[in-house]
């Protein structure tokens, strides 16, 4: 029995599970991209236009994220000792860095256009084609959003769980859309601003949540230690099972979605060779078992306490 055989069909298992998920996200984010360019552009709304091309940007991540599905749950080989997971973190960066062009884009737009208006610049009243696009459109993103993230918690993917946070963002954006849409219709020409002024704070919300998933990112890039919750749940497992009297030198990082943890533990001088690589077998599946996937390295020295 090969006993790489069962975490190879959970790897192409997580890879089927993204891939189909990703695949769904990318023609539901075509049909209402074009929808809603079509109806901000009949329905005279520079929000729901403005929308639409965030729905448009979308299916530039949807692409990433299922090329780079395969590629980061490849084994590990000579090249990439500890596997390809930093390919999705780097990718879900591109993503972050993708998002914040089209947030920056939007809110130049929306903001030139709110300024134009009171500089004398008449704008159309939108119509109830963009205002029934932009419910439809909050309804099928925060699905989509949800959707994507159960599957994304699922199989352990920053990448989809970002991709899922850009859903997310895009339902936020067609629900301020929605409300300049109807202010400027409701209100009279004098409250007309509130389409380019509603782009404009969609903008800001694209642009907060680039900068939130650009930092997560940047923290694995330059391999920042595991958040403190995990490690110190980590160092109750080390310290709960019987034999370790003692452990030093814990380091740990991420790479992609595997955590990868350093350590050594102090035992016993006076047992056997066995029964040391039998305790830290024991500590290497406990904490696999509570953080998996992990790569967990652990050296064994005697303890000696201290005088």
């Amino acid at each position: 029995m090969n006993p790489d055989k069962p975490e190879e069909n959970v790897a192409q298992e997580e890879i089927r599970v993204g891939k189909h998920v990703t695949w769904i996200g990318f023609w539901t984010n075509m049909a209402l991209s074009v929808l809603k360019i079509l109806a901000g552009v009949i329905g005279r709304s520079s929000a729901m236009i403005a929308d639409g091309i965030h729905s448009a940007s979308d299916l530039i991540t949807d692409i990433a994220v299922v090329l780079v599905l395969g590629v980061s749950r490849k084994k590990a080989d000579s090249s990439h000792s500890y596997g390809h997971g930093k390919i999705e973190t780097f990718v879900t960066f591109i993503i972050a860095l993708l998002l914040a062009a089209v947030g920056i884009g939007i809110l130049v737009d929306g903001v030139k256009r709110a300024i134009a208006f009171f500089e004398g610049e008449s704008i159309s009243s939108p119509t109830w084609i963009a205002l029934a696009m932009a419910i439809v459109s909050i309804l099928a993103k925060e699905w989509l959003f949800r959707f994507t993230r159960k599957a994304a918690r699922r199989i352990h993917s920053p990448a989809m769980e970002a991709n899922a946070w850009h859903h997310r963002s895009d339902a936020f954006s067609s629900l301020a859309t929605l409300a300049g849409i109807a202010g400027a219709m409701f209100l009279g020409p004098g409250w007309r601003f509130l389409d380019p002024l509603a782009a404009a704070l969609v903008s800001v919300l694209i642009i907060t949540m680039a900068v939130k998933m650009a930092r997560t990112s940047v923290r694995e890039l330059l391999e920042a230690s595991l958040p403190a919750s995990e490690a110190e749940s980590i160092r109750q497992i080390i310290l709960s099972t019987p034999g370790v009297r003692d452990y030093h030198h814990f380091r740990s990082r991420s790479n992609g979605n595997t955590r990868i943890i350093d350590f050594h533990i102090k035992l016993d001088p006076d047992i056997t060779l066995r029964r040391a690589h039998d305790i830290a077998t024991t500590v290497e599946n406990a904490i696999k078992e509570n953080f998996s996937p992990a790569v967990v390295n652990i050296h064994m020295e005697p303890y000696t306490p201290e005088q």
